[in-house]
């Protein structure tokens, strides 16, 4: 470390604080954002569906994605409602297993991060449900989260542990 070493080290402090800063807010908003797309959907198909945020509901899910790739014709409406399915199955893995929000800006979407920073498990449900609406039960919705149990678990038994859940 050179003479002025420790005003490098103080910047990176103040730089990595000012990141953490900018980061928060939107994480609040993307965290309010999905938790309100999520029920506004659960109350949205409340008529045929109970989505009641549990695991068992996301069965519920896939049948209602069926339902939409056999009768919504319109691209823009299955888009938005691939959203707002994204966003339920989102806090169904949230509320009942733990995760943080991120926003991705390179794909602009979010991701669900558990355990941090013991050890890392993430999932992208936006992608999961369109993969669902193009391939059907391949890419089960429940099966999904039972996944994101499952390797949340491994991860609090081996600190540094990572997976994706795709």
């Amino acid at each position: 470390m050179g003479l002025f070493g420790f005003l490098k080290k103080d910047n990176k402090k103040d730089e990595a604080e000012s990141r953490a800063s900018a980061i928060e807010p939107k994480t609040s908003k993307l965290d309010n954002d999905l938790r309100e797309t999520a029920e506004n959907f659960s109350k949205n198909f409340s008529n045929r569906f109970d989505l009641d945020f549990s695991c068992n509901s996301l069965s519920k899910v896939n049948e209602l994605l069926d339902e939409v790739n056999d009768f919504v014709e319109d691209e823009d409406r299955k888009n938005d409602i691939m959203t707002m399915a994204g966003a339920y199955v989102f806090e169904v893995a949230k509320r009942n297993f733990g995760g943080k929000y991120y926003w991705i800006e390179s794909e602009q979407q979010p991701i669900l991060i558990a355990g941090e920073p013991d050890y890392s498990v993430s999932i992208k449900a936006w992608d999961k449900v369109k993969k669902y609406m193009e391939n059907g039960s391949e890419d089960d919705q429940k099966y999904y989260i039972d996944g994101y149990k499952e390797y949340i678990e491994k991860g609090k038994k081996n600190k540094g542990y990572s997976a994706q859940i795709i």
